[in-house]
């Protein structure tokens, strides 16, 4: 059936987010090993497995993890809007959560500095709101998009955190008939429930659409489950095993046109 939809996911779819991520930790590291005369790869290293196993330890990681936060977005999130009782829990934790894990990573690699901790705790997020990293592709396959289909943005994430990365890239915002953030519907992909509520904004049925992400465990999981077409954008060369499969795999959104021609 003629494809009415597109619905992309808009992390390291749209946007290069892991790329952004690394660079403000790259950045971040190079200051702190100059300052506490350590490794920046093993200072990165360590804050990473630190953050991920504070993060872990919280009560709220239930939460997070079914709206699709990560410890890393975390370590940047002011998490100041969103109605559950959770997001308010978060925006407690996140400053204090912030300096432990810098700090927690120094301590591993023998530095005991709070103080550098704490600094480094509040250069990162700096570093990171200075990358609003888009693909290459984006927006040339937005503009062949726009106007033949419905175009939605359907996001994990704390609601304040993915205004932020949009309003980091203002141009994106006008090609879609609709936002959806997870931390605004109150649960995240891959539940059916969110990607329904797509539908219903589209006023359209699955078969109608396509959804376009780089997580089989969210992205294409979610779609196959309420029986939508996927595309697998697999930039890096994954291998998946035969669980969750797409209806395509892509390694860049242009192969997404021939797609939509056939």
């Amino acid at each position: 059936m003629a494809k009415q939809a597109v619905l992309f996911d808009l992390d390291d779819t749209l946007l290069w987010d892991d790329r952004s991520v690394k660079e403000a930790f790259e950045a971040t590291c190079i200051a702190g090993a100059e300052a506490a005369g350590v490794d920046k790869v093993e200072l990165e290293a360590a804050v990473r497995k630190e953050a991920r196993e504070l993060y872990e330890s919280y009560e709220t990681f239930p939460f997070t993890k079914m709206i699709g936060i990560n410890p890393f977005e975390g370590l940047w999130a002011n998490f100041a809007e969103g109605e559950q009782e959770e997001f308010r829990k978060l925006q407690q934790l996140a400053p204090g959560y912030r300096r432990e894990a810098w700090t927690r990573g120094l301590k591993a690699l023998g530095i005991d500095d709070s103080e550098l901790g704490a600094k480094l705790a509040e250069q990162f997020p700096a570093e990171r709101r200075k990358r609003p990293i888009v693909y290459n592709e984006t927006f040339a396959v937005l503009d062949k998009l726009k106007g033949k289909y419905k175009l939605l943005l359907l996001t994990n994430g704390s609601p304040d955190l993915q205004k932020e990365k949009l309003d980091g890239v203002p141009a994106l915002i006008p090609y879609f008939d609709h936002i959806i953030i997870s931390g605004q519907f109150g649960e995240g992909k891959p539940a059916a429930s969110i990607f329904k509520h797509a539908l219903t904004k589209l006023g359209m049925e699955a078969d109608h659409g396509i959804m376009v992400g780089d997580k089989l465990t969210t992205d294409i999981l979610g779609a196959n489950t309420i029986g939508m077409t996927s595309v697998w954008v697999n930039r890096h060369g994954m291998v998946r095993n035969d669980e969750i499969v797409p209806t395509y795999e892509i390694t860049n959104l242009e192969e997404l046109l021939q797609i939509l021609e056939q």
